[in-house]
């Protein structure tokens, strides 16, 4: 069973190295991302196969849940292993479970008090005293985005967060970040049908940032090119996109998510899957179609 070493490693922020196969654990909380999980030991036990397949970043929210997922996560794995960095987010809040009209249900707040205070209630909840990989979740169109990363510039001189990373930003946001605080990762949505982050992808490799794809195998299982590239490999479509992310470049960190340990080995499989350079361009070149 292949395990998360095999991917390799990445370096994030200069000072720490994950492997780089992650976990996101939005997918462990209840329906529409809401409540608690309708399996809490499948939820449980996810996220402790994750570390023992050596997957040592995982990436979650305040709003997941919300509160919910970052509760699990210290349930299921504190005290946490010497190497386990965990990321989470503030910037939204929510008012229902997700029903697929995510902007109803996950209002941004960037207010700076918002901000500061988001920060304080994941530090309780996953029981640290320093979050390693705190990320600004989604610009606030009613709050200065420079007055929104200020507050996480504050929170990282206070010593409450070590790195910085944005999320859901464009290429200009990334810039203004930066003339603010350092930047070490940026995570936005990125799949075979969704390219529109494909120029800052490439911003990331060129300039040392990680770039975490959230919802990574969405379009996998229609799309007719995975779908062909998947049935010569013997492998499933959502493991050719896995496997064609890493490829893609070597700042990507896939943090696919799930709620059940058996869908977790599933993915950890596309590490088995060897992608010829034609592979990978047929894919790639799919933004450009």
């Amino acid at each position: 069973m292949a395990n998360a070493s095999a991917a390799g490693t990445i370096d994030v922020g200069g000072d720490l190295t994950v492997n780089r196969f992650g976990f996101g654990a939005m997918r462990i909380t209840g329906p529409g991302i809401w409540g608690p999980p309708t399996n809490k030991e499948n939820a449980i036990a996810t996220l402790r196969r994750a570390v023992e397949a050596e997957i040592n970043f995982i990436d979650t929210a305040d709003s997941y849940g919300p509160n919910v997922s970052e509760e699990l996560i210290a349930e299921a794995l504190y005290p946490y292993p010497d190497n386990l960095v965990i990321a989470t987010k503030a910037g939204l809040v929510r008012t229902g479970p997700d029903d697929g009209e995510a902007d109803g249900f996950w209002p941004k707040d960037g207010r700076p008090e918002h901000i500061i205070e988001a920060c304080e209630g994941s530090l309780r909840r996953l029981k640290l005293d320093q979050i390693t990989l705190f990320q600004f979740h989604k610009p606030d169109p009613k709050v200065p985005f420079e007055d929104s990363m200020g507050a996480v510039a504050q929170l990282k001189e206070q010593g409450k967060v070590v790195h910085v990373g944005v999320s859901n930003v464009t290429e200009e946001e990334i810039r203004m970040a930066q003339r603010i605080v350092p930047i070490v990762s940026v995570q936005n949505r990125y799949n075979v049908d969704d390219r529109r982050s494909e120029s800052i992808v490439d911003l990331c490799e060129q300039e040392q940032m990680v770039f975490l794809p959230w919802a990574p195998i969405q379009g996998a299982d229609t799309n007719p090119t995975v779908l062909e590239i998947a049935e010569r490999h013997k492998a499933e479509p959502r493991q050719v996109m896995l496997a064609w992310m890493l490829a893609r470049s070597p700042s990507m960190l896939p943090i696919a998510g799930t709620s059940d340990p058996r869908h977790l080995d599933d993915n950890l499989a596309a590490l088995d899957v060897d992608l010829p350079q034609a592979d990978v361009a047929a894919i790639t070149n799919l933004a450009a179609g």
